[in-house]
């Protein structure tokens, strides 16, 4: 994977970050969810690297990116890794760069847009809705679809200890629930066992508990102060969800997102959560068409 990047290790906001970079062109930043890692970006980054300059990263607690010590996610709250991302770009030699996360990332990726506006120039986010808003709409169906919200973010270390028993199944098990497929075919073997590598370690499967448990309390109560203070995202939006993806449920993806947006587009595409592993092609096209515009 990531033929011809290079692989460093870059200081972010009180975490080592393991980054790749490759390709030419404007800087993007590339943000994974959960519980994978960079890799997730392998198939696409060849065809955005001729456009862009990538830096992809592990973000921490996962990968090969280190796991700060946290209590109750206070280490991981989406503020805390989102400054750790523009610590590292700016250590990298960026002060404005765009943005794309899925999942976990996407959140990130908003925080930091909401939080250092003149840093971000656009923001792409992939199959989410915000944090605030997914426990607005939090209902039976949601709770059963989306269970691993509560599951994760209980105390410390029922959650860990459960995952850890078998935590190759648990992470299989997880992922191909969120695919269109219900199944691994999407994820490739190289990717796959990256996920499986990392995720099998105790001390970042307590950095996954911790992230959610930051988005159960304080990136929650973040996003409930930005809309009553009618805060929005400034930097043009791109917002791209998955038919049968987690967002969908929601109904009108976009009809959210304008709430926290200055100037939002999207669509949808015709797979599950993992939008760019299971729909590289259109989700390509839709991020070179986005970020190759300028404003």
């Amino acid at each position: 994977m990531f033929e011809g990047f290079e692989m460093r290790k870059v200081a972010g906001a009180g975490a080592d970050i393991h980054m790749r970079i490759g390709g030419d062109g404007p800087p993007l930043l590339l943000l994974h969810g959960f519980p994978q890692t960079g890799a997730m970006w392998a198939t696409i980054a060849p065809a955005l690297a001729q456009r862009f300059r990538l830096f992809v990263p592990d973000m921490r607690g996962y990968g090969q990116s280190s796991t700060p010590d946290s209590k109750g996610g206070s280490a991981y709250t989406k503020r805390v890794m989102a400054q750790d991302m523009v610590a590292a770009m700016q250590a990298l030699g960026h002060e404005r760069f765009a943005v794309a996360g899925h999942d976990r990332g996407a959140r990130v990726a908003y925080r930091m847009a909401l939080d250092h506006p003149s840093t971000i120039s656009r923001l792409a986010v992939l199959d989410i809705l915000p944090t605030a808003e997914v426990w607005r709409h939090m209902n039976a169906e949601e709770a059963l679809e989306t269970y691993h919200w509560m599951f994760l973010a209980q105390p410390n270390p029922m959650p860990e200890r459960l995952i850890g028993s078998d935590a190759v199944f648990y992470l299989d098990h997880t992922i191909a629930s969120w695919t269109k497929s219900h199944a691994l075919a999407p994820f490739s073997s190289e990717a796959l066992a990256e996920y499986r590598r990392s995720f099998a370690r105790g001390d970042y499967i307590h950095a996954a508990c911790e992230d959610y448990r930051a988005g159960a309390t304080e990136d929650r109560r973040l996003d409930e102060e930005d809309l009553a203070s009618g805060r929005r995202i400034a930097a043009p939006t791109l917002a791209l969800w998955g038919s049968h993806g987690i967002a969908a449920s929601v109904g009108d993806v976009l009809a959210v997102w304008r709430g926290w947006c200055e100037n939002v587009e999207g669509e949808a595409v015709d797979c599950g959560h993992f939008v760019v592993e299971e729909a590289p092609e259109p989700v390509t096209r839709a991020l070179v068409g986005f970020f190759s515009q300028r404003g």
